[in-house]
């Protein structure tokens, strides 16, 4: 049976990136959370929401030629590694889908796979801790995921910016609040 999905978070490729971290943080009203560079992309996380790292990530790299599609990812939350690793038993083997891969963010397990039109999928669930981002280590769903969680654990503690997760939502909270006030002073 298909595990059901909660829609997340959205990564979009910009032509201007500081112009559009900008506009969603001023306009918007986002809140910076982390940013970084992640397969050889500048990217930027923004959110509103302490407990949600990013709920819009803004990716460097869309050209301004046609024929690129700027949505960088469609991702959906599942409660825990299993139901991440159930989504990629289900599609491992669909005509159509390609790219599929784990991945350890640290402060999440991901699924990434194209769609068979070439949509980029992310199924993650989110780990009890936080490290700075972005993390991009390999991530074998195919073995236990007890193992994969102790192991995963010993790389976020040896890892730079470890906390555990309350604590960087609660820095966070603090961040959007301030923010929100700039905005209205």
């Amino acid at each position: 049976a298909p595990v059901k999905l909660a829609f997340s978070h959205l990564g979009i490729h910009c032509r201007d990136l500081p112009r559009m971290v900008d506009f969603y943080t001023r306009v918007l009203g986002f809140t910076e959370t982390d940013r970084g560079v992640a397969r050889g992309f500048d990217i930027v996380f923004t959110s509103w929401d302490p407990t949600e790292h990013h709920q819009l990530a803004l990716v460097a790299g869309r050209p301004q030629d046609a024929g690129f599609n700027h949505i960088n990812q469609i991702s959906f939350r599942v409660p825990k590694l299993e139901d991440v690793q159930a989504v990629w038993h289900r599609v491992k083997d669909e005509p159509g889908v390609e790219d599929l891969g784990g991945t350890n963010h640290g402060n999440a397990f991901a699924l990434y796979f194209r769609d068979p039109e070439g949509n980029r999928i992310e199924v993650f669930c989110d780990t009890p801790w936080y490290i700075s981002q972005p993390c991009v280590e390999r991530l074998d769903l195919s073995r236990d995921a007890k193992e994969l969680m102790a192991e995963a654990e010993a790389f976020c503690r040896a890892s730079e910016g470890f906390k555990p997760v309350e604590e960087f939502q609660a820095e966070i909270a603090k961040k959007i609040d301030a923010h929100v006030k700039s905005l209205d002073a």
